[in-house]
């Protein structure tokens, strides 16, 4: 999946901004790429759950389509463990194979991306571009 590297540079500065509290937020491309991220608020208090506000996702949504793009998956941040699904990221994973779930990692910077299907996960290598 080809992700550009402004995009990866905002996640990570979400995650580090919102820290001690997980980020959320969407991502906009095609079925190959991520052109852009679009923070979200998170409705949850806590500092281990994220909830991307309904109105943040039809706005989102909107916009992509102006474009000519979709909405295509979603990100959130890890602030003290690593870029994986936690089991609550699978339990709660509810939008197909086709949908990219990034996770951000705050301890030690990492941006990784999976497909999760069924309680299943499968990594998606990124390709960092220009």
């Amino acid at each position: 999946m080809l992700i550009l590297r402004s995009v990866l540079t905002d996640l990570l500065a979400h995650a580090v901004e919102e820290a001690p509290r997980e980020c959320c937020g969407l991502l906009v491309g095609t079925a190959g790429s991520i052109v852009r991220s679009v923070r979200a608020r998170n409705l949850e208090k806590g500092t281990t759950r994220y909830t991307v506000d309904p109105k943040d996702h039809f706005h989102a949504i909107r916009a992509a389509r102006v474009e000519g793009l979709d909405v295509i998956g979603a990100y959130h941040s890890h602030p003290s463990s690593a870029a994986s699904p936690s089991p609550t990221d699978i339990t709660e994973a509810g939008s197909g194979a086709d949908f990219v779930y990034v996770i951000v990692s705050v301890v030690n910077a990492d941006v990784r991306a999976f497909r999760i299907d069924a309680g299943r996960f499968e990594p998606v290598p990124l390709s960092p571009q220009p």
